[in-house]
């Protein structure tokens, strides 16, 4: 979804929404929902397997970690009205959900998420290739970020 939403931006036309069908628009944020879960987990675990190992890291705690991370953010973000003090909130639930269910510290629980940041972004970066849309995205949002430094 990250890769069609950015693939749109580079093109200029309108937004991802206008791609899907009218019939498919009820169900569509759900299954949304259920395939960012599995690709989070997917990405926890990962990262979790090679910051404290295989004992500690089960797949059904990257699980429950990314669904409760998800629901915590989301409360967060939706009513505390000011961004920051979500955003810092929604970072310690983040890092004491992987502490707890990895049985790590923090210092183990903040590697596990800068690792699974830096997994998903060379996901990304692999399925931008792929899908040829990599020059787009740097063509139309390089300056962007350059401009922010």
């Amino acid at each position: 979804m990250l890769l069609a939403s950015l693939n749109i931006a580079a093109r200029g036309d309108g937004s991802w929404w206008d791609l899907i069908p009218n019939e498919f628009r009820q169900i569509f944020p759900l299954v949304l929902f259920l395939v960012n879960l599995l690709v989070l987990a997917v990405v926890l675990y990962l990262a979790g397997l090679m910051v404290v190992g295989g004992r500690r890291a089960r797949f059904f705690d990257a699980i429950i970690i990314s669904l409760l991370g998800t629901v915590l953010s989301t409360i967060f973000f939706l009513f505390i009205p000011y961004p920051l003090i979500a955003l810092v909130l929604s970072i310690l639930a983040w890092l004491f959900l992987i502490k707890s269910l990895y049985e790590t510290g923090w210092l183990g629980a903040t590697a596990v998420g800068i690792l699974a940041i830096i997994i998903f972004l060379a996901v990304t970066l692999i399925l931008a290739l792929v899908f040829g849309i990599l020059d787009k995205l740097i063509e139309r949002f390089l300056p962007l970020i350059l401009l922010t430094f």
